[in-house]
């Protein structure tokens, strides 16, 4: 038991410089950069599309809306609109992830197209600030 408790104490002990220079640290300028991927599918999600298109879109689209976010209409709720019309949006809590937004700014969301018993509003997943 105590030789499993020394290999251990002495395994950690070797491998604590490797996890430090994983997490942050000095980095030579000149030395080549290994990329690293943390898997997953890189590339547009979903269409480009305006308001007017979104709204013709089948249940589960994905697609990709830019403009301005008028107001809160709900909890999660809030009103979207381009230069095509306006549409209902669900951002929730963690989709925000620290950004403040105001009716000013240009945001771009990704998100699947929710039609339910009538009624029809994007689910999103992604909200960034863009340039005008």
């Amino acid at each position: 038991m105590k030789k499993s408790a020394a290999l251990f104490a002495i395994a950690a002990l070797v491998s604590t410089p490797v996890l430090a220079a994983q997490s942050g640290g000095f980095v030579e300028p000149n030395a080549p950069t290994a990329a690293v991927q943390q898997g997953g599918f890189n590339g547009p999600d979903g269409t480009l599309a305006t308001v007017k298109q979104a709204l013709e879109m089948k249940d589960d689209a994905w697609v990709t809306l830019r403009g301005q976010i008028e107001k809160r209409v709900g909890d999660n709720e809030y009103l979207f609109r381009d230069a095509t019309g306006t549409m209902t949006v669900e951002i929730g809590h963690k989709r925000w992830q620290g950004q403040t937004v105001t009716p000013a700014d240009n945001v771009e969301l990704r998100g699947k197209v929710d039609k339910d018993h009538g009624t029809l509003e994007l689910d999103v997943k992604h909200i960034r600030k863009v340039q005008g």
